[in-house]
Formats: C-alpha cells, structure tokens, sequence
C-alpha cells in the first residue's frame, strides 16, 4: 500500500496522541469558534422527516449570506461518535469548506448534541436507513447543486455507507470524504479496549452523559442507571445489543456496520479515505480487506493520528487544505446554482 508523504509535520507534532487529543482540546475552542464565526452567524437550524417517524437535526449555512456569491456545492458534513455539529473540528471543517464555497450542512447523528428529545429510542451505529433518509432530504433540499458527503471517523463510516447505498435510494452523490473512518468494529473495539486507556475512558464518560441526557428526555421510557454502571465498552456495548437492537450478539452486530470486505463494491461515485499508520483507534489493516471499487481511493499518511491531520495549530491545518482539495475537484465546470433558503427551524 503507498503512503502519502505529503502530510509531514514538524518534529513536536508527530506524536499520533498528540495529534488525536488536539482534534477536541477544550482549549482550542475559542481559537477555533473565533475562526468559525462567519459560518456560525449564517446558521440555519432544520429538523429533517427521515421517514419512519425519525427526525435528525442539522444546521446549514450559506456563503452567499456573507459573500453574496452563489456556493460552488453543497457539503453534508458528520462528527465521530459522540461528537456532534459543535465539536471542534466539525466547526473548523466547516469553515474551511464555507471559505471555499460551499454550502455546508452539519448534521447530528441520533442522540448527538442536544438532540436527545427528539426521538424515543437510542441511537446505535446500524441506524443507516436514517441517514440515508436525511441525506434524501437535503438533497431535495437541494436539487440543482453538486451534494457531496464527508465524515469524521464513525461519521465517516456513515457516510461511506450511505454513498455505498446511494443508487438504491435514488442519491446523485458528487464525491464522499471519509476521514478516520471505522473500517473492522471488531478490531476497533480491541484496540480501544488495548491501547491508551485516555480513549477507553473519553468514550465511556461521553457515552455515560448521552445516556444520562436521554434518560432526561424519556424518564417513561428508560432507565439507564445499571448501563451507566458498566465500565467497560465491551459489556456496555454488548448490553446495548442485547437490550436494545434485535442482534443476536455483539458480533453480529459490530460486523453490521463494518466496511470491510465487499460493501463498498456498490459505490457509484468517486470516494476517498483519508486515515494514517499511527492511528490508535482504527487499525489500517482493515484497508487490506476494502472492496477494490474503482471508485475507492485511500490516502495513508505516516503521521496523523485519529482525526488529526495538524501540521500547524494556527490556520488551516493539512487535513482542511486536503479536504476542501479532494472536493473541489470533483464539481462540474458549469456555473454555481442559486442558493437555499428556508426559515430558520424549518422543518424539512
């Protein structure tokens, strides 16, 4: 497999634990909130219908609020795992792409933000057919402008695998990003399991306050006060599983939302990973056993960590250029097309 060496940061940023801890440093935020502001003052808040009585939120925002200039494209963009539209580097994404041109649509998985009222049951990484719903939508949303998809880790598997689907649910899907994308679940969860336990436990507190919010939202419905005790994301998932899907084990469903192997034969537009040897989380063994569509382009870097990508921490890092890169060059020549505009907290 080749590596791209063209991600090569200097000698103090190497370190793949630093890079992934910088992804969501609380100290980054008003750096990074500073630089976003223009994309946050053009947010739009929309509850999108995607079909079976799931609503999922996502906040859009329009260059040609500011700019007054058609966008070039429209990006749906989703955060990792207990992430969410506000996390770190969702907003600085973001604003690189809004800088760009886009048009740029953030989107919550179920149960992510603070979306947890919104819809009764809890969220786990099979809900695909949701995603591909909230994709329909904002593509009616948008009907005459290049719609692309990219993804950060979970949500770049997300993203993936609605771009896998894309043809059977009627999506015209201009080109996906995926960044860190979970690969093999099985191979994921030893590795949490295995490595640094700073990740085993920022995954197990973010998930315990999710369940805590969604206890909140749904006292008639839940009770999570067992759940929350386990202290291993092995039992907790496999308690998830058992209690609340219809999987007959964990492993069945682990390889529910595994890319691995031949589901990503049925791409049906360009789309590129971006994920690095040092990565503490998604062992890039995984990429060995991905379809070999000629739609599918891997980029490996040496360096980078889970997420990271940072060759600089003021500006736009490499993953940003990359990023705004890798998309840019699949819009058509023609012109841009007229804007969306709704009011705000529509409901899609």
């Amino acid at each position: 497999m080749i590596v791209d060496d063209s991600f090569n940061p200097p000698w103090w940023l190497k370190n793949a634990h630093v890079q992934s801890s910088l992804v969501s440093l609380p100290v980054r935020r008003n750096f990074v909130e500073r630089r976003a502001a223009a994309l946050i003052a053009a947010t739009t808040e929309h509850l999108l219908d995607c079909g079976d009585g799931v609503t999922l939120q996502c906040f859009h925002s329009s260059p040609a609020q500011t700019t007054q200039r058609e966008p070039i494209g429209t990006v749906v963009l989703v955060h990792g795992w207990e992430g969410s539209s506000a996390s770190l580097y969702m907003l600085s994404l973001a604003q690189s792409l809004f800088n760009a041109g886009f048009d740029i649509v953030r989107l919550n998985l179920r149960d992510h933000g603070e979306t947890h009222h919104l819809n009764r049951d809890i969220f786990h990484s099979c809900l695909l057919p949701e995603v591909v719903g909230a994709v329909k939508r904002l593509q009616d949303m948008f009907p005459a402008r290049p719609l692309s998809l990219a993804g950060i880790s979970l949500g770049g598997n997300f993203m993936l695998r609605v771009a896998a689907k894309a043809r059977e649910a009627g999506l015209r899907i201009a080109k996906v990003v995926a960044i860190s994308p979970v690969l093999d679940p099985i191979e994921t969860l030893h590795a949490l399991e295995d490595g640094h336990e700073l990740y085993h436990w920022y995954f197990i507190r973010k998930w315990n306050r999710s369940l805590v919010k969604k206890q909140a939202a749904w006292p008639e419905h839940h009770n999570f006060e067992e759940f929350i005790r386990l202290s291993s994301l092995r039992d907790k998932t496999a308690e998830m599983v058992a209690k609340y899907t219809q999987f007959a084990s964990l492993n069945d469903y682990l390889n529910g939302y595994a890319i691995t192997g031949d589901f990503l034969s049925t791409l049906s537009s360009n789309a590129t990973i971006i994920t690095s040897l040092d990565d503490p989380i998604i062992p890039h063994g995984g990429l060995e056993r991905l379809s070999k569509s000629p739609y599918l382009k891997v980029t490996l870097t040496r360096h980078g960590g889970h997420c990271g990508f940072f060759d600089t921490l003021s500006g736009e890092t490499w993953l940003e250029r990359r990023l705004v890169t890798e998309l840019k060059g699949e819009l058509p020549s023609t012109g841009a097309q007229p804007a969306f505009s709704a009011s705000t907290a529509s409901r899609a």
